[in-house]
């Protein structure tokens, strides 16, 4: 396959023009698209949430010469480019690379949409609504004690790492969540005013989990990786067999 066949494939699962019409509207900034192209025919790829290290070797043992990455692989500016840093291996190594990040958190069926699903919800309030899309959810779910709640997770999500506050009794029929680093005055105010029990995110500061237990909300702190690893990963499921070259999903359990 070529490389914009394979960028077309995943467009119409979530296109590009979703994280401009977020950014246009919330005034963010985002670099989505094709990132590294190293004009080859596309032998096999590999679907990792970051570029790494282990996500290039794991490429390079496969034979694959694609990285397809939910963070993007150049964010910002770069000011200069070694051969031995992460840009400068897949270039020296012919390894192209495609960052698909708001779009796929935002998309009907992405990454914000699976961390409800994989919290128990299905149908939720948007607070970052767009044509299509949206992000930051608050749902409802079967009653669950919040002990219990907090073992679907780390088994949902394949985590030791998540960390939760609040009491352990507490019924929970109500959760806000935002994937990745989604917490902020407005996601707290919005959890708040439709009633959540519990709220779910990551990279979450001190002072934003006390003021949340001081609203007598419950806390889950994921690590950023596995609230999104999991969406990602359903993604990959979905829309692995439209390619017509090998694929495969890399997971960094040091990071879950």
């Amino acid at each position: 396959m070529k490389l914009t066949e394979v960028f077309d494939k995943l467009e119409e699962v979530a296109p590009v023009a979703l994280s401009d019409e977020f950014c246009r509207k919330y005034k963010m900034y985002d670099n989505s698209g094709i990132i590294i192209d190293c004009k080859e025919e596309i032998t096999g790829a590999l679907f990792s949430l970051d570029l790494s290290k282990k996500a290039i070797e794991e490429a390079k043992k496969r034979g694959f010469n694609l990285i397809i990455t939910h963070h993007p692989a150049i964010y910002g500016g770069i000011s200069r480019i070694s051969a031995d840093d992460l840009i400068g291996t897949c270039l020296r190594d012919g390894i192209s690379v495609i960052s698909m990040h708001l779009n796929f958190d935002a998309a009907p069926a992405g990454i914000d949409y699976h961390l409800m699903c994989g919290l128990g919800g299905e149908r939720a309030e948007i607070l970052a609504d767009i044509p299509n899309g949206g992000y930051g959810r608050v749902y409802s779910v079967n009653a669950i004690k919040f002990s219990e709640l907090a073992k679907l997770v780390r088994k949902n999500f394949i985590t030791d790492r998540a960390l939760f506050y609040g009491d352990n009794d507490k019924q929970v029929k109500k959760i806000a969540s935002f994937c990745g680093a989604g917490c902020d005055n407005s996601a707290m105010a919005f959890a708040k005013s439709n009633g959540a029990d519990v709220f779910v995110s990551s990279d979450m500061k001190h002072h934003e989990i006390a003021a949340l237990l001081g609203m007598g909300i419950n806390v889950i702190h994921l690590t950023h990786y596995s609230a999104e690893n999991y969406g990602f990963n359903k993604i990959y499921t979905k829309i692995s067999t439209a390619f017509s070259i090998p694929t495969a999903y890399f997971a960094d359990k040091d990071l879950l």
